[in-house]
């Protein structure tokens, strides 16, 4: 089981259909809710759904579901062609990865709430996650709104020059529409216009160590262009690891 109080917010996994789809209908909200011709009501779900334990962030006074994603666990990297993001990119270079592995995908806030506590207890809530299980690898598609690139291009050029992942595990192009930021961005970033463009998950996982693919999806379905994204708990700084176990106590 999972779980976890910090202040103002508690962490869970889903028991019921009903969190369930309490989750499915904040992902809506977060990923497909907001244009002219979409209904503002629904529920964003796949079939990757069964495969996943559901996390569910709260506001303890209101019971309000202010953030959620969902956790696939893989023995090692022979099983990521099971994962949701091998649908988008080419990983046979992870397959040989030989250690516990867990993809953390549709990860959302509620649009309503701005306070960065609950991105610090998610996290806490995760790394309670891997130093229980073992885990020694976290993955997933991290996401910038929009699949408008130019918008993101001293992101794009940040990830390009500092944070590319190693060659041994390089994800290769797999969708038949992608942004080669790597290859096509000549300007030097802005480093002020590139960390305010920066998803705040993305961010985080950047803080801790973690590297993307050399380049973006465009994801139509969600209006998101999105980076894979691979972090090693070995190498997470000793004082960041120290920072998440705290809020994980």
């Amino acid at each position: 089981m999972l779980s976890l109080r910090k202040g103002r917010y508690r962490v869970r996994f889903a028991e019921t259909e009903a969190d369930l789809e309490a989750a499915q209908s904040l992902r809506y909200l977060a990923f497909r809710a907001g244009s002219a011709d979409t209904p503002q009501v629904g529920r964003d779900k796949d079939a990757y759904d069964t495969a996943c334990a559901h996390v569910l962030v709260e506001e303890v006074k209101t019971e309000q579901l202010v953030c959620c994603f969902r956790l696939m666990h893989l023995s090692d990297g022979a099983e990521i062609t099971q994962s949701y993001s091998a649908q988008y990119y080419e990983l046979s270079a992870l397959t040989s990865f030989d250690g516990p592995m867990v993809e953390m995908g549709r990860f959302c806030i509620h649009p309503a709430y701005n306070d960065p506590d609950i991105l610090r207890v998610a996290w806490g809530a995760m790394t309670a996650y891997v130093d229980r299980e073992g885990v020694e690898m976290l993955f997933g598609c991290s996401s910038f709104h929009g699949v408008e690139a130019k918008e993101y291009y001293d992101a794009f050029a940040l990830l390009r020059d500092r944070h590319i992942a190693p060659k041994r595990w390089l994800p290769r192009v797999k969708a038949p529409s992608v942004f080669r930021f790597a290859s096509r961005l000549r300007r030097k970033p802005d480093l002020k216009l590139a960390q305010a463009k920066m998803p705040p998950l993305l961010r985080t996982y950047l803080l801790m160590g973690g590297w993307v693919s050399d380049h973006a999806v465009v994801d139509r379905d969600l209006n998101t262009l999105h980076v894979f994204t691979g972090l090693e708990i070995k190498a997470i700084p000793p004082a960041r690891a120290r920072l998440l176990r705290g809020v994980a106590g």
